[in-house]
This record gives C-alpha cells, sequence and structure tokens, in this order.
C-alpha cells in the first residue's frame, strides 16, 4: 500500500517536471510571432558586437598604457550615454527624421558604431596617427557606445509597437493577452541578444588568434548591416506622435553639455559629480513621466527599481583578472573565445528555460536566488588567483582551464536574469506616447547603477593595486567585490522587499 503511494506520488512528481520544462522550452516558442523578427535582428546584432570583444581585450593588454584603475575609470565615461537615454528617447517619440521616428535612429546608430569601429581598426594598424592610440580608443569606444545607446532606446520603443493590439478581425485584445505578449517580446529580445552573443563568441577568439586586431575590428563592420536591416523590414502598430517636451529634451542636453565639460575639465571628483547630478536628473524626469500612474504602481515599480539597482551596482574587480588569466594562467585568445562560448550558449539557455518562470515571480525572490548563486559561483575564480589550480593540478590532474570551464559554465546562466523582471514592468506600464522616454528613463535609473559599480571598481583598483605583471593584491581585490556584490543586494531585498505588495511584485496591471 505504502509502496503504491510512493510510485504515484513519483509518477505525479515525474509528470509535474517533464510538464514544467516542456512549459518553459515551448513558451518562447509559442511567444514568438514573425512580426517580431526584424525587431530581433536589432537586438541579436547588439549581442553580436562580442565579435570584437576578445580582439579588443588582448590589443588593450599588449599595446595600450591604461592601468586597470585607468579602464575602470574610463568605463565611467563610457557608461554616461546609457544614463541620458532620456535626451536619445525624446527624440525618438517626438522628433522624426525625414517623417520617421524608429528606422532613421537605427541608422543614424549604425553610422556611430561604423565610425567606432573603424577608429579602432585604425588605431591597432596605426594608420590613424592624429592622436595616441589611447585616445583614438576612447573616441572610437565613445562613438560605438552611443550608436549601441540609439539602437537600443529605438528598439525598446519598437518593443511595444510590434504587439498587436487588434485581433485579424479588427476587434480589440483583451488586455491580459496584449500584456502577456509584452513581457514575452521582453524575454525574446533577451534570448535574441543571447543568441547573438553566443553565435560569435567562439568566433571571436578563433578570429583574435589568427587575424590582426585591425582585420577583426573591421569584420566587425557586419554588426551594424544586421541592426539597420531589421530596421527596414519591421512593422509596428500605430506610433503615437506628439509634441517635444522640451523639460526633458532641453533638460537632458543641458545634463550632456555639463557631463561633457566636467569630463573635459578632468579635476578630482568630476566623476562623483556627475553621477550625483545624474541621479538628481534622472530621478525628477521619472517623477515627472510616473506622474499619471496609480500610487501603488509607483512604489511597487519604485522598491523594485531601487533593488535591482543596488544589485546592479555590485563593483567588478576590473581588467586584472583578465590579466591575470593571460600571464600566469596562460590562457590565449583562443581559449578565451571557447569560455566566451560556453557562457554565451548556457546564458542563451538559461534566459530561455527560466525566463517564463520568472517573469510569473517577485522580483526580490528572483534578484536573492540569483545574488546567492553568483556569490557561490564566483569562489573558483578566487581559488585560481590563490593557486588552486597548482594543488587540482597535482592531486586530481585537471588545472586552471578546466576549473575556468567549469565556472564558467556554472554562473553563466544568471548573466541576463536579474534584468527580466524590471523590462516586463516597464514594458506593462509604458505611457502611450512617451514609451521611448519611459523606457529610456529607466534604462537610464539602471545604467546609473553601472556607474556606480564602475566607481567602486576604480576605487577598489585604487586600494588594491594590480598591474600588468603585479598581481600580489589580486585576491584581496577580488575578496572584496564578491563581498560587496553579496552582502549589499541581499541587505536590500530584506529591507525593501516587504514594502513590494507585501515582497510580491505581481506583474499583472492593477484594474482601472
Amino acid at each position: 500500500m505504502g509502496d503504491g503511494k510512493v510510485a504515484d506520488t513519483t509518477v505525479w512528481t515525474r509528470a509535474y517536471l517533464m510538464d514544467q520544462l516542456r512549459t518553459a522550452v515551448l513558451n518562447p516558442i509559442q511567444a514568438f510571432r514573425l512580426q517580431y523578427l526584424p525587431l530581433l535582428m536589432v537586438y541579436f546584432a547588439y549581442g553580436a558586437l562580442g565579435l570584437v570583444s576578445v580582439a579588443e581585450s588582448y590589443w588593450i593588454k599588449k599595446n595600450l598604457t591604461l592601468s586597470p584603475a585607468e579602464l575602470a575609470s574610463l568605463s565611467v565615461w563610457l557608461t554616461l550615454p546609457w544614463t541620458i537615454k532620456m535626451v536619445f528617447g525624446e527624440l525618438v517619440d517626438a522628433v522624426p527624421v525625414f517623417g520617421s521616428q524608429r528606422r532613421a535612429y537605427v541608422l543614424i546608430g549604425g553610422t556611430f558604431i561604423a565610425s567606432g569601429l573603424l577608429i579602432l581598426a585604425g588605431a591597432a594598424g596605426e594608420w590613424l596617427t592624429f592622436t595616441t592610440p589611447e585616445n583614438l580608443y576612447r573616441i572610437g569606444s565613445f562613438l560605438s557606445i552611443v550608436g549601441v545607446v540609439l539602437q537600443d532606446v529605438t528598439a525598446d520603443a519598437m518593443s511595444t509597437e510590434v504587439v498587436a493590439r487588434t485581433n485579424p478581425d479588427c476587434s480589440d485584445r483583451p488586455k491580459s493577452e496584449i500584456n502577456r505578449d509584452l513581457g514575452m517580446v521582453q524575454v525574446l529580445g533577451r534570448l535574441a541578444l543571447s543568441l547573438g552573443a553566443f553565435a560569435v563568441a567562439g568566433t571571436a577568439g578563433w578570429l583574435a588568434s589568427i587575424y590582426s586586431y585591425q582585420t577583426v575590428f573591421l569584420m566587425g563592420l557586419i554588426i551594424p548591416v544586421i541592426s539597420i536591416t531589421g530596421a527596414m523590414l519591421v512593422k509596428l502598430d500605430k506610433i503615437e506622435r506628439r509634441p517635444v517636451d522640451w523639460r526633458i529634451l532641453g533638460g537632458g542636453i543641458a545634463f550632456g553639455a555639463v557631463v561633457a565639460a566636467l569630463a573635459y575639465a578632468e579635476f578630482p571628483g568630476n566623476q562623483e559629480i556627475v553621477f550625483i547630478v545624474s541621479m538628481a536628473v534622472v530621478i525628477a524626469m521619472l517623477v515627472r513621466v510616473v506622474g499619471d500612474l496609480d500610487e501603488a504602481t509607483k512604489r511597487k515599480i519604485f522598491y523594485a527599481a531601487l533593488i535591482i539597482f543596488i544589485f546592479r551596482a555590485a563593483p567588478s574587480v576590473g581588467s586584472g583578472y583578465t590579466w591575470f588569466t593571460i600571464d600566469v594562467l596562460g590562457f590565449d585568445e583562443a581559449f578565451q573565445g571557447t569560455l566566451n562560448q560556453i557562457g554565451t550558449a548556457l546564458a542563451l539557455l538559461g534566459t530561455w528555460l527560466f525566463s517564463d518562470a520568472i517573469t510569473r515571480r517577485p522580483v526580490t525572490q528572483v534578484l536573492m536566488w540569483v545574488t546567492i548563486a553568483t556569490g557561490i559561483l564566483s569562489l573558483p575564480s578566487l581559488g585560481l588567483t590563490l593557486g588552486l589550480s597548482d594543488w587540482t593540478e597535482h592531486t586530481f590532474g585537471f588545472g586552471a582551464r578546466t576549473i575556468a570551464i567549469v565556472d564558467t559554465a556554472a554562473s553563466s546562466p544568471f548573466v541576463q536574469l536579474s534584468m527580466i523582471p524590471l523590462l516586463t514592468l516597464c514594458a506593462i506600464y509604458a505611457p502611450e506616447g512617451r514609451r521611448a522616454s519611459w523606457f529610456a528613463l529607466m534604462a537610464s535609473l539602471m545604467n546609473l547603477a553601472l556607474v556606480a559599480a564602475a566607481l567602486q571598481t576604480k576605487y577598489l583598483n585604487m586600494i588594491f593595486v594590480v598591474d600588468r605583471g603585479s598581481y600580489g593584491q589580486l585576491p584581496e581585490l577580488l575578496m572584496t567585490a564578491m563581498a560587496i556584490g553579496v552582502v549589499a543586494p541581499i541587505a536590500a531585498i530584506l529591507f525593501f522587499g516587504p514594502k513590494i505588495d507585501g515582497g510580491r511584485a505581481s506583474l499583472k496591471k492593477p484594474a482601472g
């Protein structure tokens, strides 16, 4: 009798798990519509920019003189274009270019990306000599970032417009179905981005190992062609036209001018001043845009965004760890490409299998287990800096490369998952006529978290000095970054989580 009950329970559990797996695998496929494909090409191209990443990393290490602290400082400036997405969002929402509010901006963004890649190629090939290679790297990287930001904000706006609001017979679709599709388009966008990264990851290492870095940068010019082609083919629902909101556009332009002036001035504390001013401007603009939402919804989004902000503001180690793997562990371009291929493949798989479940889970719950898992899975990297590979090589017969592969395989599925809940909330509550501005402002807030992360990375690299061939303080640097990355998000979740509908952030829009 007891054995029969156990058998029945086992059968039921197996059937339940298979049903959940089938749902996770099939949901993105069932949610896909042919009309989404051109938009997904834009996201795919963003991920595929990783084609030049390995060449860029090794070129910086071998040919430039920038230290890890200087690179971390530079990353602050290169992240700032993401924080003024409200300017791009307002342009996309309200200022047509030759009658186009979407395609023209993707084309302009592609032109910026191509210009940046050409400058990097010129610096690597030494046929651009009007300034130092370090300055050419700064200019080329900045142009590429601006192009990606412009394309990204346009794609975010289009992601709410490729979803049909009416049935084929012109009757209105149920709001619940529209919200579900809006969330799944965000998932499909993450999948397309991950697929783009996966498609080029291994190739990036292989190309960097057999071709000159100049040649790899020139090969990257195929990427903006893909995004522009997608924009030319996309078909959108009605695009809302409205007058320019000069408080957002004008304020954003003025803010950008202040940032540029502070960057040019190069006085101590300029990055911190920019960060504080950026936070004030973005929050003020966001308060204006969400003014029409009810108080419960604003509270839910505020605390969810705050927790995700703290999660994303965790510092990284910086370039020193990558240089350690090159100099000490002997990782070459081809092996780095292999690691990237494994990482992007499992990130894609993780996004595919878990995205549907994540859109149904509380934000706090998702970030709690992602934080804990990420902290635990960072331990092998710390072990490598402490000589773990020497012990495993002697005891078990496997060394640093095997540990790196296992570590990459275990940690990669968590790369894209943390942003899906916020993206879904943004899509559901995007106000008509302000969709691009809404996405841009929320993205600006989240990217300011990356500025905070870059600032912390800079400070840590100033305290624990690591440079080419000098890795004595790398373990302390890594341990400190790991501790901050685990403790701060968990504290935020425990403190602010209960304020989100009693700890649960439903993705269903409130009635009325």
